[in-house]
């Protein structure tokens, strides 16, 4: 997902953020659907999790590919997981999980300390997008729910591109249709949203959440080192400090997540 992203990056001047984000959602909702062919008489609780996870998706993508535009990759992740992270920690009660709530204001404040300059539409964007990505996990668990296999995500992804795809042909008109661009293009669906979204699923069928969730709160480290590989984007001790700070605090709460009680249906 982070190669996606660091090739997003490089269509931004010729596409834009918006631009990126229709190609993106575009490519990836045309080969889910054409792998999984959703079928379409879904229940009445089915598609309103389909549209949901459409509205957050492509909501969490603009805002992202807006944040990304403005600053680096590895500082716009760590912010971002922020979401998920006070997600995992609403209505806690348990004492170490305010040693966690501490450790991530510690690490925002140290990323905050070594970013002088840095931009702060760019931060209030990956904020935005922070909570959409804390909103996609239990509207993600109800698409989950409501539907079988790869149809729900085909759909979903459907709905975040009919979202994002208005505002790339308004920044970027017939740019979209350029060769080199779309093939661009589809490369970062399959980078950003198919491979690692199919992946996902297949984890979560695999896995319990509580190990899911302790392995993606490595992915702010995981985009400082492929910002710093592929797009040069060097950040200074105190940013790496707070993408540790973050990690720790994400898996830590992740680690101490009860499981859920099996209910019946």
């Amino acid at each position: 997902m982070q190669l996606g992203s660091s090739l997003a990056k490089g269509v931004f001047d010729t596409v834009g953020s918006f631009g990126a984000v229709a190609l993106r959602l575009f490519f990836a909702a045309t080969v889910l659907v054409l792998v999984w062919r959703p079928r379409l008489n879904l229940g009445r609780r089915a598609w309103l999790a389909v549209v949901a996870y459409g509205l957050v998706l492509g909501a969490m993508n603009l805002f992202f590919y807006l944040a990304l535009f403005r600053i680096p990759l590895g500082v716009a992740v760590t912010i971002e997981v922020l979401g998920p992270l006070a997600m995992a920690l609403v209505g806690s009660r348990r004492l170490l999980d305010v040693f966690w709530v501490i450790l991530a204001i510690c690490g925002v404040l140290l990323l905050a300390e070594g970013s002088t300059g840095l931009d702060l539409l760019g931060v209030l964007f990956a904020t935005a997008a922070g909570l959409c990505w804390g909103l996609y996990i239990p509207i993600g668990a109800a698409l989950g729910r409501h539907t079988t296999e790869g149809n729900g995500l085909a759909l979903g992804m459907t709905v975040a591109a009919l979202v994002a795809v208005p505002f790339g042909v308004i920044q970027s008109g017939v740019e979209l249709i350029n060769p080199v661009v779309a093939i661009a293009g589809f490369g970062i669906a399959l980078l950003s949203s198919v491979v690692p979204y199919t992946l996902d699923l297949e984890a979560l069928r695999r896995m319990p959440p509580r190990v899911f969730g302790i392995l993606m709160s490595l992915e702010p480290a995981l985009a400082a080192i492929v910002g710093l590989l592929v797009l040069r984007e060097v950040l200074v001790v105190s940013q790496w400090l707070a993408v540790l700070c973050v990690v720790v605090a994400s898996a830590g709460a992740a680690f101490g997540a009860r499981p859920r009680r099996p209910t019946r249906d």
